[in-house]
């Protein structure tokens, strides 16, 4: 009997063999003259192939073909091709091992490494992140602006975030404000933060970030998020990191359900809005830095209208205007426009530094 078989055996089986076996079993026996088993080329190798496997014994002092039960066959034909699956898929993942090994040792090398690597495409970023947390060991720093994320994105990132988390990495992430509103954000930080993540939300701060040990940044490139940026050098990575941390000291834990966080969340936002109306940004553009749609920019300018007593922006713009305050009052650091257009200190987010 032979030890495998291929996808064009198992296709004669299925087929002429098959009808073939049928008619022996149905008969009882076949004599080996019978012209059932020596028709054409098709019909012999099926009746080969039956023989050869054991489903077909041939009794030659009576000179017959008689059926065997195929379940005393399987096992001698599909345990060998089982075998050879599991022989393949362990021989596949070492020849993985093997390559990802290689790999690692390229990107860890300060030889190989350029200082800024273009990442073009949408799959090769994911791939590349992938592949650098695969070498995170001890930290990992993500900002995640725009406020809600797609519910396909955070599936997808929680599985990847607490396999990092179970390796017993540090993670820390910030969002906007706005993320708070979406439910499918609450239960990707409550999973992580079960795990150990920290997650904080800001009014607004840097465009998306990634940062694995303080090694490695990754940004959009200023095509957009189609295309990023892979930074090695130390000093930009540096810096970046540093402007992360001046944004997280800033932030509001995401977990902190107090009514004072409310209130001071309630007042970024307002301030925010305040400070886009002073610049004069356009309404999706002013949504955007927000992180809400421009129907909620919108809401929030109404809200604003509505406080100050007018039924126009230019009315608004001149009622905040209107209302100026001697220089360090109490009353000029409580208006409502909160220093929006005064010069930014050394917290002031990405955009806003030179």
């Amino acid at each position: 009997m032979a030890n495998s078989y291929g996808p064009d055996d198992r296709h004669v089986l299925e087929t002429v063999a098959a009808a073939l076996y049928r008619h022996v079993v149905e008969s009882g026996w076949v004599d080996d003259a019978d012209a059932v088993l020596t028709g054409d080329q098709g019909t012999k190798t099926a009746r080969d192939l039956l023989v050869d496997m054991g489903l077909l014994l041939h009794d030659e002092h009576e000179g017959r073909f008689v059926p065997v039960d195929p379940a005393v066959v399987q096992a001698q034909i599909v345990v060998p091709l089982g075998m050879q699956g599991t022989e393949l898929l362990t021989e596949s993942a070492r020849w993985a091992d093997t390559f990802s090994s290689l790999a690692r040792t390229y990107r860890q090398s300060s030889q190989s490494q350029q200082p800024i690597i273009e990442l073009r495409g949408t799959d090769r970023i994911n791939k590349f992140i992938q592949a650098a947390l695969t070498d995170c060991r001890r930290e990992l720093l993500t900002a995640q602006p725009h406020g809600r994320r797609p519910e396909k994105v955070l599936r997808e990132a929680v599985e990847r975030d607490l396999k990092v988390l179970d390796r017993g990495i540090l993670m820390r992430t910030l969002y906007q404000h706005a993320a708070r509103h979406s439910p499918v954000t609450r239960e990707y930080v409550a999973q992580v933060g079960a795990s150990g993540a920290e997650v904080r939300t800001l009014d607004e701060f840097f465009r998306r970030l990634i940062v694995i040990d303080r090694r490695l940044a990754i940004i959009p490139s200023e095509a957009g998020d189609q295309d990023a940026l892979a930074i090695y050098d130390k000093s930009l990575v540096s810096y970046l990191v540093d402007i992360f941390e001046r944004s997280w000291e800033r932030a509001l834990p995401f977990t902190d359900n107090e009514s004072q966080t409310h209130r001071d969340i309630a007042a970024d936002t307002r301030r925010m809005t305040i400070r886009m109306l002073v610049e004069g940004h356009s309404d999706p553009a002013s949504a955007k830095r927000l992180g809400v749609s421009t129907r909620t920019f919108a809401a929030y300018i109404a809200a604003l209208k509505e406080e100050y007593g007018v039924q126009t922006r230019f009315q608004l713009g001149y009622a905040m205007g209107r209302e100026q305050s001697p220089p360090g009052s109490d009353s000029d650091r409580n208006h409502p426009r909160d220093q929006a257009d005064q010069p930014h200190g050394e917290d002031s987010s990405l955009e806003t530094t030179p």
